[in-house]
């Protein structure tokens, strides 16, 4: 079945909701497998709005809500905060703290995932509201654990697919720091592969004025940060895309000691499989290349996290893209190329081989695109998309995809 995708009525009462909800969660962001509050007050309004609840990896929360034959639809929305100390100046800014690694840290929804929540919330009360007009099954996914690209896992490992109907196609959303009212939608690979690696660096250490009797780990890691910025420059084709990224660097505790060890981390992304294991082949033998000119022992490398490719579906984005479109305006709604940001999203669908579609929507107002000036990113501390008409634009991107399979008629 077929909607008419005109963009549903938000009642003022329903978007004063929505604003204080999604103030609340600003306020009150929770690391990544640690969402307890939020999943609770997810998990309260879901079920307030008569849809069958039950908790998954956790902190992740699955939401049923069948009404008649139909189709089945997925539509997810991540729910972690990060360890990032807010400086948008908001009146609602966090300033909650979380424990990582064992340590204390500032914590913000600097992703926009309290955006999501909203959004997939107001959605989810259209729909309960709307009854009359649409047939099917449709199951929210609040899913835990994206900053680390476990969640998605986690909820399929936790017998997500066994437990909920399985949907013939997953959606999903993100804010971005676009302009506000705008949705981008990329078909085909849409969002890179990314590997994190933590490289342990041995040396041998002893006092600053004796160089000549130690291994500096942190000369040696130096060299290693600037080599493996040129597998990207020197090994990687000039018509493939490839980022890498050291994210930290620690090493020692005092000046005149040199210490016996240093630390840093990686971040490698790309879009192809084939660059992908070229590049980390690269890497390990840039960094093993270089503590052997030193004469220090191999590097310790622990791989941190990975995330798949995220690809949409062509013919379904191509279809999602033209009810979007009829929704929100044809200037609203365009094609973006694919971007280098990384997502676990696309772990849902592919477990059980459906198709899924995964869009953006911008968060910032116009006076801030058009300033000239920088535009506070995703993960950067002063991110805080505006109220409106974000919140209006991804409740009504995300109810427009659901109803374009299960509306009656059209």
């Amino acid at each position: 079945m077929t909607a008419d995708p005109t963009a549903p009525t938000i009642a003022p009462e329903l978007r004063e909701r929505l604003h204080e909800l999604y103030k609340h969660l600003h306020r009150h962001p929770e690391l990544s497998m640690q969402e307890h509050r939020t999943a609770e007050l997810i998990d309260r309004h879901m079920s307030g709005l008569g849809y069958r609840t039950f908790p998954c990896a956790g902190t992740g929360v699955v939401a049923v809500l069948e009404n008649g034959d139909g189709p089945v639809v997925g539509f997810r929305a991540d729910i972690d905060g990060l360890p990032v100390a807010e400086e948008t100046g908001l009146d609602y800014a966090s300033t909650d703290r979380g424990v990582r690694d064992g340590a204390e840290v500032p914590t913000m929804h600097a992703c926009g995932h309290d955006t999501h929540i909203a959004c997939a919330i107001g959605a989810a009360t259209l729909l309960a509201d709307a009854r009359e007009s649409w047939a099917g099954t449709v199951v929210f996914l609040f899913q835990p654990g994206e900053e680390t690209a476990v969640g998605a896992r986690a909820m399929v490992d936790d017998g997500l697919w066994d437990r909920a109907p399985r949907p013939e196609i997953v959606y999903g959303q993100h804010v971005w720091s676009g302009r506000a009212g705008t949705v981008e939608i990329t078909p085909g690979p849409a969002m890179s592969m990314a590997d994190s690696w933590r490289v342990t660096v041995y040396g041998r250490g002893g006092h600053g004025s004796r160089p000549e009797d130690t291994i500096d780990p942190v000369v040696l890691a130096a060299h290693m940060v600037v080599r493996v910025q040129s597998v990207v420059a020197r090994e990687v084709p000039a018509q493939q895309a490839a980022v890498v990224t050291v994210g930290t660097f620690h090493a020692g505790v005092k000046e005149n000691i040199i210490p016996d060890k240093a630390e840093f981390t990686l971040n490698v992304r790309n879009l192809d499989a084939g660059v992908r294991d070229r590049l980390l082949s690269a890497l390990r033998r840039a960094i093993d290349g270089e503590a052997a000119a030193s004469g220090a022992p191999r590097p310790e490398v622990t791989e941190l996290y990975t995330f798949p490719l995220l690809v949409n579906d062509p013919a379904e984005t191509a279809a999602l893209t033209a009810d979007l479109q009829k929704a929100l305006g044809a200037d609203r709604v365009a094609d973006r190329s694919a971007k280098m940001g990384s997502e676990d999203f696309g772990v849902l669908p592919d477990a059980i081989g459906v198709p899924g579609v995964y869009w953006f929507f911008g968060g910032m107002p116009d006076e801030v695109v058009d300033s000239g000036g920088p535009v506070p990113a995703n993960h950067s501390p002063q991110f805080g998309p505006a109220l409106e008409p974000t919140l209006t634009t991804g409740v009504t991107a995300a109810y427009t995809a659901i109803m374009s399979r299960v509306g009656r008629g059209g």
